[in-house]
């Protein structure tokens, strides 16, 4: 019969504490559990390892045997895995969204790396927001108002909704002069379907009737159905600066509407003191600001 792992660590760590309540507190456990592996452990052993006391446990003759044999092997373990979830000093761990590491940070990252060669950036694009006093995540890139209780944010950029159409799009077809000439061509929109809605509204059109058209949860995806010419976008500028540099994409209406949003590079006090994203947080608001 094989003893599981799980059990010879649950008996080292209560032997090492002394208490099971410590024990379950250690390894994450209710101290029910705790108290049912030890158990299992004393059934499938053979032996009686622990003595309860008013204070705790002490060890049996047995446990002791045992505590000796496992005390080097799971010390190396958690050497182990301590330098394991040690952060790298010259590693960055980073969560944003594919849209924006795509159209803003990955073009600029050469940049980067070429005054700090030593940090490597590790990117992780996921649309949910990570907890950063929790994951193995340095600072995370949200899209929002900048309030993020018991972390620090710095402000990047501001960027604003912009008409966007493939020139195939607009061939042949009368010219967009003013907002309400949207409306004869489809219309790609956000996965909640606001932006256009608002976009018209602030610029005094009624669209009380349902605007037609596919919806995208990404920008980047928008920014792609509308370089293949399925509609017109509006979307971030930044998110289409490189299609529009290239001739992909054109601006058929000049007007714009800023939103009241901005990117921020959040992280927690402590992932500052590392000077690695220190570092990093620093040359990304250079960079906003070189943009502004």
């Amino acid at each position: 019969m094989t003893i599981p792992l799980s059990l010879l660590e649950t008996f080292f760590t209560v032997a090492r504490s002394g208490r099971m309540l410590d024990a379950a507190e250690v390894l994450s456990l209710t101290p029910g559990a705790i108290s049912q592996r030890v158990r299992s452990l004393e059934e499938q052993s053979g032996h009686r390892l622990f003595r309860r006391t008013a204070a705790g446990v002490t060890l049996t003759e047995a446990g002791q045997t045992l505590f000796v044999a496992l005390d080097e092997p799971f010390r190396r373990i958690e050497d182990a895995r301590r330098e394991l979830e040690r952060p790298s000093a010259h590693r960055v761990r980073v969560s944003t969204m594919t849209s924006f590491a795509a159209n803003w940070l990955i073009p600029r990252l050469s940049r980067f790396s070429k005054i700090y060669p030593h940090i490597d950036i590790e990117l992780e694009t996921d649309s949910r927001i990570v907890d950063l006093k929790r994951e193995p995540v340095d600072m995370a890139i949200r899209h929002g108002l900048g309030d993020y209780p018991g972390l620090l944010s710095v402000p990047l950029i501001a960027p604003e909704l912009i008409v966007v159409a493939s020139p195939q799009l607009l061939q042949d077809r009368a010219p967009i002069k003013v907002p309400a000439d949207c409306l004869a061509f489809p219309l790609l929109h956000d996965l909640d379907r606001a932006d256009w809605r608002l976009w018209f509204e602030a610029y005094g059109e009624d669209v009380s009737a349902q605007l037609p058209g596919p919806s995208f949860s990404d920008d980047h995806l928008m920014v792609k159905a509308a370089v293949a010419g399925q509609g017109l976008a509006l979307v971030r500028d930044t998110y289409a600066d490189d299609d529009l540099r290239s001739g992909r994409l054109v601006r058929p209406i000049s007007i714009q509407w800023p939103t009241n949003f901005a990117y921020y590079a959040v992280s927690t006090a402590q992932a500052l003191q590392r000077p690695a994203v220190a570092h990093f947080r620093d040359w990304l608001a250079s960079e906003a600001g070189t943009d502004s």
